[in-house]
């Protein structure tokens, strides 16, 4: 057993003992009742009785009722306040009852409370915007496009994100964006790869938080800024949950239960999915080769034009589970302890047809086949403390997290001639590649927060966070004159990187009148660690790169992060509001392994990624200014914002020199430090609900990325102007039907070598309440158009070339929910929530 799992085993333990021995003393008496709907007389199942003990001042002992409202339940003997509880009802407390023997408090009637209605909704109706200090929260809503679907699908309908068809997640146009789960880096992130959101279903979110100007409070990674996921985890009284079954085409088979039990002495929730779908992507790569000129001789290169078309089917199994139990330790202190698992199972199957011409004529084809499995488990421990000194806010909070991941992945290449006009031409060689990965990270919080006075609130903490990843990479390539696999020493390795980053954080915020601010200092110390295990010399991998690189490098960045942000109120008149938010933040970007790793990748002979051990990380300075304005039915969110990120780092497309077996130029993407990147950027949104049954949501960005940099004699500077739009709208159609249309556009872009052009999507949901409103069935087309496509113009001294990449296909998917003892609906609430407001709170 490891330290950790000790120390999990041993908490828990203490725990048990500590609380459960005295609550099991001398429960001499028991107390009967029986719990009843006031109006219908109907018994009430899972109602909630606790008992207040008056001698400890704490609630010591509860209980819940049976299917016909009874309830029985043991205590010792005292003075007791006997509170009686269940969702949507009026609480009753019967207070000094004191105690000494048994007794029947006989049939305890409870009243609907209609104001608190709506205070329980579990899934809501509306998409909503609060402005807070330091981010903008938006909660999903009953999103009916995302229906089946996935975290990714979802984030993609929120403004100022947009995830891309290879699946990144970038915020105003900016793809360094931390992600975090629940405010904090998790596995069900998949320790920073974004493409494992595609594999969560989209009903576990309950809110998005955009976090543009994020508080000292927050990780400094991330020069976009933060998403902050949070799941839903039920807070109602008793028992509840529900059941999630889809079924679409291309295949898409999903089935995903939550189920959740709460008492006053402890909540109980779970998430359980299973997933297996198929998500075929296609992609056209048309390279025009130019002559070079090598020692001042002018050389043709072998075919003048290759055109590759690449077919690929992918089929994966995906297996998650989230199980956790609050516990309070009394009515101001809490524990809560998860554990998150994932499984997958990826068999993608890749067709590679390769045209070659000259003169305009084909010369020469080939077909590549591809075949990829890959297994991969992910789970998490989590512990969260926290403990409230009184209703004020001041409170302690302490979290431990530690996650582990391990991924093997088998890889078959093959290329054979299909025509060819060369005489008996060398065959191609058989290529078997297989990876093994381990990660593993670690997460140590703490965070202090104490109010001073009734508008004043100072805050402190700590974060350490490690992370270690070993990659084992080992290529097996065919003799050609045996037929026999040997291991190719040159390319194979083992990578061992890791990343320590230990922090410390203040901040201080108060409001006064209409003004509010909250300035934050954080300190953090970064530790980037590597070691690539080759049978290649130093001066080897030097000449592949073409400069010198560091194989074994140990770096230590030390930086302060200052952030301050400020609110003020315009005031209010009637159903309207309006305020103004100002922010400063400085950011850091550091980068992932697989841009360190230097050795190729293998899923092309003719375009290689290869990453560079000599990356640094990359800061950035950002400003935000925001406007929100809130009438009765419309609200409008605004913001102009720039940044200045120093050592950015940008991919670079290079010929390396060298040819495959037939003579094709080998084409190599890198990524490296610019020197600076600046970004300049604008946009709003609007929310607008004129009836009951039309709801519509808006928004645009607009952004300038102005790089200035050179590398290996290559003049990068470049400006890239782009912006994406995105408009959404619900109606609810005769028989209760609500139909959801959402359409997104990104607009065409540059930078210093490649010109992409426009996308646009369309997405269409049907969705219709039955079974008395307790399920829902759902019916969405997602990309309608199958016009989600990538394509771009590279140019380069030596080729240019014409790209066009789908990562997924028009998507067809039926879903049904089913809901037992949740409420869905609730009546219209007070107009200060529909669209929401600025919420002066500080937040971190």
């Amino acid at each position: 057993m490891s330290k950790f799992s000790s120390f999990i085993f041993l908490f828990f333990t203490f725990i048990s003992f500590a609380y459960a021995l005295p609550e099991n003393a001398e429960k001499n008496l028991t107390i009967t009742g029986k719990v009843i709907d006031k109006d219908t007389k109907e018994p009430l199942e899972y109602a909630t009785v606790a008992f207040f003990s008056k001698k400890e001042n704490k609630i010591i002992d509860g209980g819940i009722t049976d299917s016909n409202g009874n309830f029985s339940i043991k205590i010792e003997d005292g003075v007791y306040d006997i509170t009686v509880e269940y969702i949507s009802y009026k609480k009753i407390t019967i207070s000094n009852k004191k105690l000494v023997s048994d007794v029947n408090l006989g049939t305890i009637p409870l009243e609907i409370d209609f104001a608190s209605l709506g205070e329980v909704e579990i899934i809501a109706e509306r998409t909503t915007v609060e402005i807070k200090l330091d981010k903008k929260i938006y909660n999903i809503g009953k999103d009916l496009t995302t229906a089946g679907g996935t975290v990714s699908d979802a984030l993609n309908n929120v403004p100022s994100v947009s995830v891309d068809i290879n699946g990144g997640i970038s915020l105003r146009g900016n793809e360094n964006v931390k992600i975090l789960i629940n405010g904090k880096p998790s596995a069900m992130a998949g320790f920073g790869d974004t493409n494992v959101l595609s594999q969560l279903p989209a009903e576990a979110i309950e809110r998005v938080e955009v976090i543009t100007s994020p508080s000292a409070r927050y990780d400094a990674e991330g020069t976009a800024g933060i998403l902050n996921i949070i799941l839903r985890q039920k807070e109602t009284l008793g028992f509840n949950g529900s059941l999630n079954i889809t079924v679409g085409n291309p295949d898409n088979v999903g089935v995903s239960a939550n189920i959740n039990y709460r008492t006053e002495k402890f909540n109980l929730f779970s998430n359980i999915g299973f997933r297996y779908f198929d998500s075929p992507r296609n992609s056209i790569n048309d390279t025009k080769y130019f002559d070079r000129i090598i020692n001042g001789v002018t050389s043709a290169p072998e075919f003048e034009r290759i055109r590759e078309v690449q077919k690929v089917e992918r089929l994966n199994r995906n297996y998650n589970a989230n199980v956790g139990i609050e516990y309070f330790l009394s009515t101001k202190t809490s524990l809560t302890g998860s554990v998150f698992y994932r499984y997958g199972e990826d068999r993608d199957k890749s067709l590679n047809n390769s045209n070659r011409f000259n003169g305009g004529s084909i010369v020469e084809q080939t077909l590549r086949t591809e075949r990829q499995s890959e297994d991969g488990n992910n789970y998490q421990f989590a512990l969260n403390y926290i403990t409230k000194f009184n209703n004020s806010g001041h409170e302690l909070t302490a979290d431990v997290q530690y996650e582990k991941g391990d991924e093997k992945q088998f890889t078959f290449f093959n290329e054979d001639y299909i025509t060819t006009n060369q005489t008996n031409p060398e065959p191609f060689q058989i290529e078997n590649v297989l990876e093994i990965q381990d990660q593993k990270e670690s997460l140590f919080q703490v965070d202090y927060v104490l109010p001073i006075g009734e508008n004043t609130r100072f805050e402190a903490g700590y974060r350490g966070n490690f992370e270690n990843t070993i990659k084992d990479y080992t290529l097996e390539q065919e003799d050609l004159n045996t037929g026999n696999l040997v291991v190719n020493d040159t390319i194979s390795n083992i990578f061992d990187y890791t990343e320590n980053v230990n922090a410390f954080y203040s901040q201080y915020g108060t409001k006064f009148g209409d003004f509010s601010f909250l300035l934050g200092l954080r300190l953090e110390n970064t530790q980037l660690k590597g070691n690539i295990d080759s049978a290649l010399t130093d001066e080897e991998l030097e000449a592949s790169f073409g400069f010198p690189i560091d194989v074994d490098f140990n770096k230590n960045y030390l930086g302060l992060f200052p952030t301050l942000n400020l609110i003020y109120n315009l005031g209010k008149e009637g159903e309207s509001e309006e305020s103004i938010t100002l922010g400063y933040n400085r950011r850091i970007n550091r980068p992932r392994g697989w841009f360190i790793n230097p050795f190729p990748s293998r899923s092309s002979r003719t375009n290689v990624f290869q990453g560079n051990p000599n990356l640094n990380p990359a800061f950035a300075s950002a400003f935000d200014l925001g406007y929100l304005k809130r009438w009765d039915k419309l609200t409008l969110t605004t913001s102009v914002y720039y940044q200045h990120e120093t050592d950015s780092f940008e991919r670079v497309q290079e010929n390396t020199g060298e040819q495959t077996s037939d003579g094709i130029d080998i084409i190599r993407t890198i990524p490296i430090n610019l020197s600076t990147n600046k970004r300049t950027g604008a946009e709003f949104g609007i929310l607008y609900n004129p009836k009951k049954w039309l709801r519509l949501n808006t928004s645009f960005n607009f952004f300038q990325f102005e790089t200035d940099g050179e590398f290996n004699g290559v003049d990068y500077s470049a400006k890239n102007n782009s912006w994406f739009a995105r408009l959404s709208s619900k109606v609810t159609l005769p028989s209760k039907i609500d139909w959801q249309t959402n359409m997104f556009y990104r607009g065409a872009r540059q930078d210093a070598q490649s010109d992409s052009r426009g996308v646009f999507s369309l997405d269409l949901a049907f969705s219709k309440d039955i079974f008395k409103d307790n399920a829902t069935i759902s019916l969405n087309v997602r990309d309608l158009l199958n016009s989600n496509k990538y394509n771009s113009i590279t140019t380069t001294e030596f080729f240019q070339r014409d790209s066009q990449f789908q990562w997924r296909q028009r998507q067809i998917n039926l879903s049904l929910i089913y809901r037992f003892k949740q409420q869905k609906k609730s009546p219209d609430r007070q107009r200060g929530g529909e669209n929401g407001g600025a919420d002066m709170e500080f937040e971190g």
